[in-house]
C-alpha cells in the first residue's frame, strides 16, 4: 500500500475555531468542468457614475443625498437588516422548539473611496489606512452604544457575492446578540485558553495560551516549509489556513503579539495592516486577471473595551485574537466558481485544491496589479511568473 500523500489521497481536516471538519479531495482537480460559468466581473467602470447610489453628491435609493466626500464616507444603511431600539417584545413561543428572540441594532455603510472604479486592490496605502481608521471609528461608536453586544465589519466584493453596487464599499452591522459563527469561535478560543498550557508563542490575557497565537506561531516558524503562508510583513501574515473551505481562502492576522481588536493596533501595526491588505487583494486580482470576488470579515472582540475596563492582560474578553477571513468563490478561472451544494450542504464542506497548493499559486504572484500593465510585466518576469497564465 502506498504511503499517505495529502496532495493525492482524500482526508479530513478540522477547524479548531469552529470544531467543524472539511473533506479534502485533491484528486478531483483533474475532473473536467461542464457546469455553470460566471460572467466576467466588470473592470472598465467609470471614475464617476451619475446613477450610482454611493458616488459623491448623488442621491441614494432612500432619497438622501451623499456628501461630496474626498476620502471615505459613512452613513446608516437605508435598508438596514436590524433596526434601532426600542422594538416590540417577542410573542410567546407556540412551542419550545419555535422560539423568537428580538434583535436590535444598526447597520452602517462605509464607502472606501469617492472613485467608482477603484477597489482595495487599486488603492494606495494612505487610502487603506483611512479605511482602517473608519472601521475603528464605527467599531468604537457602535460598540459602546447601549444594548450593542457585537459589531461585525465586512465587505462583499463582486456581483457573484451578492454585492448590489460595484462602488468600493463595505458594511458594519451592530447587534444586540452575538451571531452564531463568532460566538462559536469565541467559545473555542476561551476553551483553548483555559485548557492548554502556555507555549513559547505570544500569550493571551492572564498569561494563558491563545489558539490563534499558537497556530500562527507554528505556521510562520515550524511549518514555514509546508507552504501555507502567502505573504508576511513585520507584523501581519496572510495564509491559507490548514482548514480552509474556499479554494483560495485566506486568513489574515497579526503574529508578533496577541491583539484583541483593531483599536489595540499601534501605528506601525496599522500601517503594516494596510500594506498586507493591499498585497493580498492585488494577488487575488492577479490570480485570474480579473476583479476578484470575495466576502471578507473582521473577527475580534465583540465590542471594544470600556474606558474604565479592567487591565487588558486581566480581561478575559480579550481572549479574541484579531483576524480577517477572506472567502472567495473562484475555483479554476475568472468564470468557474466553487459551490457549496450537495455533500457540502448535507454533510460537511469539501475542497479539491489543497490549502498548500492554493497558497503556492497565490504566493508566486506579483504584488503589482495586473492593470498596471508595464510594471506587472516587469514584476512577472522578475519573479518568474508567466503573466498570461497567472
Amino acid at each position: 500500500m502506498a504511503d499517505f500523500d495529502p496532495t493525492t489521497h482524500p482526508h479530513r481536516r478540522v477547524n479548531p475555531l469552529t470544531g467543524e471538519h472539511v473533506l479534502v479531495s485533491p484528486h478531483r482537480t483533474k475532473r473536467p468542468w461542464l457546469g455553470q460559468t460566471e460572467p466576467p466581473q466588470q473592470s472598465d467602470l467609470p471614475e464617476y457614475d451619475p446613477k450610482c447610489y454611493l458616488c459623491p453628491g448623488n442621491t441614494r435609493a432612500g432619497g438622501q443625498a451623499n456628501e461630496k466626500y474626498e476620502h471615505t464616507m459613512v452613513f446608516e444603511n437605508d435598508y438596514a437588516a436590524v433596526l434601532p431600539p426600542p422594538g416590540p417584545a417577542a410573542p410567546p413561543a407556540p412551542h419550545p422548539l419555535l422560539t423568537t428572540e428580538p434583535v436590535e441594532g444598526g447597520c452602517d455603510v462605509l464607502c472606501f473611496h469617492p472613485r467608482h472604479d477603484l477597489t482595495l486592490a487599486r488603492l494606495g496605502q494612505a487610502d487603506i489606512i483611512r479605511i482602517i481608521d473608519e472601521w475603528s471609528n464605527v467599531y468604537k461608536k457602535r460598540g459602546t452604544q447601549q444594548g450593542i453586544n457585537y459589531v461585525q465589519i465586512f465587505e462583499n466584493k463582486g456581483a457573484m457575492m451578492g454585492c448590489s453596487n460595484p462602488h468600493p464599499h463595505g458594511q458594519v452591522w451592530s447587534l444586540s446578540a452575538v451571531p452564531s459563527l463568532p460566538a462559536t469561535e469565541l467559545a473555542n478560543l476561551k476553551k483553548y485558553s483555559r485548557s492548554t498550557p502556555p507555549s513559547d508563542a505570544p500569550k493571551g490575557p492572564l498569561g494563558r495560551s491563545c489558539l490563534l497565537c499558537d497556530y500562527v506561531h507554528f505556521e510562520v516558524g515550524v511549518a514555514r516549509d509546508e507552504g501555507r503562508v502567502v505573504v508576511q510583513n513585520d507584523h501581519w501574515v496572510a495564509l491559507v489556513p490548514w482548514w480552509a473551505i474556499w479554494p483560495f481562502e485566506i486568513m489574515l492576522l497579526p503574529y508578533k503579539r496577541h491583539i484583541p481588536s483593531i483599536v489595540h493596533l499601534t501605528q506601525a501595526e496599522k500601517s503594516a495592516f494596510a500594506e498586507i491588505l493591499s498585497q493580498v487583494t492585488i494577488r487575488y486580482d492577479n490570480l485570474f486577471s480579473c476583479s476578484f470576488a470575495y466576502s471578507m470579515g473582521i473577527h475580534q472582540r465583540p465590542t471594544p473595551p470600556a474606558s474604565d475596563a479592567i487591565p487588558e492582560d486581566q480581561d478575559e474578553d480579550n481572549v479574541a485574537h484579531l483576524h480577517l477571513h477572506f472567502a472567495p468563490p473562484l475555483l479554476r478561472s475568472a468564470s468557474v466558481r466553487k459551490f457549496l451544494v450537495g455533500f457540502e450542504l448535507m454533510a460537511e464542506p469539501q475542497r479539491d485544491l489543497t490549502p498548500e497548493q492554493a497558497a503556492a499559486r497565490l504566493r508566486i504572484l506579483p504584488d503589482v496589479h495586473y492593470l498596471n500593465v508595464q510594471k506587472f510585466a516587469d514584476a512577472s518576469a522578475t519573479e518568474g511568473v508567466d503573466a498570461a497564465n497567472s
